[in-house]
């Protein structure tokens, strides 16, 4: 018996839907409404983000991020997802799954952000919850891990609720705003998802 599987050989193409939403990759079309969501959050997601390249909001800037997110899928490094609400196709936020490593660990990191329309309404928790069994399905991993600033109790919410636990502190973990921070750890295993 394997102790783990060995990724498909070209990558799956990915769109979990469930719970009214569709998550799936951005296309070159997702591009003014991504730029909208992420011009009217700015001030709203800037505490919790990586400083934004300079031109992160041209079509220029979304045409070089898609470009990434192609070869990174096609490298089984990392899967981006919009988070689309179906009855009128709403663009809510995004999930990422990065930093997919294989061979003995089985494990990715999950990043999301959500447009401040929408936040503290349950769209985050719905789509991990959409989006968790497909980590643990069709991309067979074996452990999804996150990271929080202390200061973010929605996150940690959201991570708990989905049935994370925190494992952790890391010191000056990410840059995040332009300094670095400390943040939470935390784990979900397959086993702790099905079970």
């Amino acid at each position: 018996m394997a102790l783990f599987r060995l990724p498909l050989t070209l990558p799956p193409v990915l769109t979990p839907r469930a719970r009214g939403l569709w998550l799936r990759p951005p296309t070159m079309a997702d591009y003014e409404q991504w730029s909208e969501l992420r011009q009217a959050s700015r001030a709203f997601l800037t505490p919790w983000e990586p400083i934004w390249p300079v031109d992160d909001l041209t079509r220029a800037g979304f045409r070089r991020r898609l470009r990434r997110y192609t070869e990174d899928i096609a490298e089984d490094r990392s899967y981006p997802f919009l988070i689309i609400r179906e009855r009128d196709q709403k663009l809510l936020g995004a999930v990422t799954l990065a930093n997919v490593r294989r061979g003995i660990v089985q494990s990715g990191t999950i990043g999301y952000w959500i447009g401040e329309p929408y936040a503290g309404r349950g769209y985050m928790t719905a789509a991990l919850r959409v989006l968790l069994p497909t980590l643990f399905g069709e991309l067979h991993l074996h452990r999804v891990e996150a990271a929080c600033i202390p200061g973010n109790a929605a996150s940690a919410r959201v991570l708990e609720k989905c049935g994370f636990v925190r494992e952790g502190m890391a010191r000056r973990y990410l840059c995040i705003n332009g300094a670095w921070q400390d943040h939470y750890l935390y784990g979900l295993l397959e086993d702790d998802f099905i079970g």
